[in-house]
């Protein structure tokens, strides 16, 4: 790999360092003087390095064992290494924030935008077949609850994924499995109505096959933004992938029936499908893992990347191997994981809770069929897409205005859960349906300053674990999700009351944040 890192130096300087990397990958320090012509380098060093100085006539190369000086005109400092550590090198000076225009053209925020697009591939591919279920219960007939097992097999291989998938995504980098992940999903997608044409158990198996796929995708998100963004943009920059994830939700509910009116059952998957393969290769050959590796990437852009990134994790001399099998007992140890895991798991069974029963709520109670109801199916999520943004916007304003991170985090995650909570609270209350709809979309649209509390919070307290520490609570919350959506029907018809299901909800919203603030952190923590 080729990698450029920049460094400014006096011209008059009369000694410099280079980083030498050894067959042992530990890193040492040589130092070369002038004007001397030689240098005493390790027999068994075979690496490569290029120094050249600004303004400067002397450029110096150094190969295996001897140094050569040539002479040649350069206009600016380059180190290129073919093994030198992101982060490991950079400017001296204060890299000044870049404006707005800077920021949404960057290469970073290109690297974003493929995350928003696949996120919202994820999400649609997973709720295309809450439209398409219906045809295909007619044409089988399938019973309500048959349906309802047809559409958890989802759910049963998205729980199986996101620890394994978390701890690849640690091993190899958001890039590689983030891939394989959108190529498989789409595969499944894409088949899944040759399957349902096969058989019942053709088909559990693609959704099956979809939610193994998609559970990797967001841990994939947390592990590319933590390489790409610094500490004061992240939470923007998760803001705009998970726009993508609401997005994708309104698209795919209003997408679908229109496709399949054009097509039939096949139309929407066919078409879902074939774009995340279109998107994979777009991913593949324009995207890089890290900023380092990128051709792409301006001088300025990679300087303001690592100057930032190191003032916000200082860069070790000797860095730490990626672990094939992650610490678990250490991970479970401690009390801000925990705050994770239960801030993860209510922010899914909310989720979920939302997604399964309120058409049904609102048909109970308000006798509305939502069919036609255009609010449901796109504006709460639309609205949830752009609260995430401003959220992440606000968040990173008040870290870099100097409000410490754990403070930051705890704000946006009380808004996250307390919002929803007395949304939730108002709308048992609500005596109409519009007035019912509004507080419901106000506590969907709250639910998304989570994006900037525990959503990011995993890459600040474990940044050498953050894809296994979100696949653990991404498991949690998967099972958060079935217990609430499967509970929901019980507490229901075992109390007689919609609302009653949504008032404990509601209480476990506040219990959850403030379990949240007691026992969270913005500090890395030792998992070692």
């Amino acid at each position: 790999m080729n990698s450029s890192m920049f460094l400014n130096r006096p011209n008059n300087i009369q000694s410099f360092f280079l980083f030498q990397n050894h067959a042992s990958l530990k890193f040492n320090l040589l130092k070369v003087q002038f004007p001397s012509p030689f240098a005493e380098l390790p027999k068994n060093n075979k690496y490569y390095r290029k120094v050249s100085f600004p303004r400067s006539s002397l450029g110096v190369q150094l190969r295996h064992d001897s140094v050569e000086f040539r002479t040649k005109s350069f206009s600016r400092v380059r180190v290129s290494s073919d093994d030198s550590p992101f982060g490991s090198l950079g400017d001296d000076s204060e890299s000044q924030a870049p404006r707005f225009v800077e920021f949404i053209t960057s290469e970073r925020v290109k690297v974003v935008a493929m995350l928003a697009l696949a996120l919202a591939l994820c999400n649609a591919d997973r709720v295309v077949m809450s439209v398409a279920i219906v045809p295909l219960s007619l044409s089988h007939g399938w019973s309500r609850s048959f349906s309802g097992i047809v559409q958890s097999s989802f759910l049963w291989g998205y729980l199986i994924s996101p620890i394994a998938g978390g701890t690849l995504v640690d091993y190899y980098g958001g890039k590689i499995v983030m891939g394989w992940g959108v190529a498989l999903w789409s595969l499944a997608t894409f088949l899944t109505p040759f399957a349902a044409e096969t058989s019942l158990w053709a088909l559990m198996a693609m959704r099956a096959m979809l939610g193994v796929a998609e559970g990797v995708a967001l841990p994939c998100m947390n592990n590319m933004v933590a390489r790409w963004f610094p500490q004061t943009e992240r939470a923007r920059a998760v803001g705009i992938a998970m726009a993508g994830f609401q997005l994708g939700c309104a698209i795919g509910l209003t997408l679908s029936p229109i496709l399949m009116s054009q097509g039939g059952i096949f139309g929407p998957f066919v078409i879902f499908g074939l774009s995340g393969f279109l998107w994979v290769l777009v991913w593949l050959s324009a995207i890089s893992s890290t900023p380092y590796r990128s051709s792409q990437i301006s001088k300025c852009e990679l300087e303001y990347i690592m100057s930032k990134k190191q003032k916000s994790f200082p860069v070790e001399n000797n860095p730490k191997p990626a672990r094939v099998i992650p610490p678990f007992r250490r991970l479970l140890s401690k009390m801000p994981t925990w705050s994770l895991i239960v801030a993860n798991s209510m922010h899914s069974w909310g989720f979920f809770v939302i997604l399964s029963w309120m058409p049904i709520y609102f048909n109970t109670i308000f006798h509305v069929d939502l069919k036609q109801a255009a609010w449901f199916s796109a504006v709460p999520w639309c609205l949830m897409a752009f609260m995430g943004f401003l959220g992440g916007m606000w968040s990173d304003m008040l870290i870099r205005s100097g409000t410490s991170v754990t403070l930051t985090r705890k704000i946006m995650q009380t808004i996250g859960f307390v919002g929803p909570a007395i949304a939730l609270i108002a709308l048992t209350t609500a005596k109409s349906p519009s007035t019912a709809s509004a507080w419901l979309t106000l506590g969907v649209a709250l639910k998304a300053f989570s994006h900037s509390g525990f959503l990011v919070n995993f890459q600040e307290i474990a940044p050498h674990y953050t894809g296994v520490l979100h696949g653990i609570s991404n498991t949690a919350g998967t099972l958060a999700a079935i217990v609430g959506t499967v509970g929901a029907g019980f507490f229901v018809e075992l109390v007689g009351s919609f609302q009653g299901f949504l008032w404990l909800t509601s209480l476990l919203y506040f219990l959850s944040a403030l379990f949240y603030i007691i026992f969270s952190t913005g500090e890395s923590v030792d998992f070692d």
